[in-house]
């Protein structure tokens, strides 16, 4: 059975007016799953597609950290009720590769993540479902699907990459010192929602090794002609 079932599971309770309760995702990812995270900055206030941060050219409106900064990431509940209590509406950034805090289980920390362009992510899985690969969770933001992976040093990375005969330029690789947005968060080009939802439970979810994942998403992108474009 496959450890993902797609976007009709749903981790995450809703509010009764149909909004997700962003407080209680970022508690599940901190306190159960002990991925750092804190809030990241919210989108144009104005309504506007872009970031309430002071760059006119954001290339993550809404969807990174801004105030605090990233090493502030935590999973300390009682800051993150905190500042999910004073900013509701936040998304939830988490830092790629972080370890937990002193105290928390053993092995905890942040996964990290391999992302591509949304119409080239979405082939790709099509064509690792054919190949039947298990997968983690899968991240979708308007523009660009992550796959969540283990956490890996720039040197496996390197040696990874090097070994390839060829990698999409479009690939981005998000590890320690990185940031992700998670879901049920509002960016400012729009919702970002699990592609492959973790199952609901305390457990933090599985995710596969990134050599698995870098092979298997250059072979299927390469056997499926796609030409991933640079976003």
């Amino acid at each position: 059975m496959r450890e993902i079932l797609g976007r009709r599971r749903r981790l995450l309770s809703q509010r009764s007016d149909g909004r997700p309760e962003l407080i209680g995702a970022a508690l599940t990812f901190a306190t159960q799953w002990q991925w750092p995270v804190l809030p990241g900055v919210a989108a144009d206030p104005r309504g506007r597609v872009g970031c309430a941060c002071p760059d006119p050219d954001c290339t993550v409106p809404g969807a990174h950290p801004f105030d605090p900064g990233l090493l502030a990431a935590t999973t300390d509940e009682r800051m993150v009720r905190w500042w999910w209590t004073n900013r509701p509406t936040a998304p939830i950034v988490m830092a790629t590769g972080a370890t937990s805090r002193p105290g928390a289980a053993e092995g905890g920390g942040a996964p990290c993540a391999v992302s591509l362009p949304a119409a080239a992510a979405a082939r790709a899985l099509a064509a690792l479902d054919l190949r039947g690969m298990r997968l983690g969770p899968v991240v979708a933001a308007p523009t660009r699907w992550a796959l969540l992976v283990k956490p890996y040093s720039m040197e496996q990375l390197g040696e990874l990459l090097y070994a390839q005969d060829f990698v999409p330029g479009s690939l981005r690789f998000h590890g320690e010192g990185g940031y992700l947005a998670l879901p049920p968060s509002e960016s400012g080009q729009g919702p970002i929602t699990w592609e492959r939802a973790p199952l609901p439970g305390s457990a933090a979810p599985w995710v596969p090794d990134v050599e698995a994942v870098v092979d298997a998403v250059v072979e299927a992108l390469t056997r499926t002609g796609v030409s991933a474009p640079e976003l």
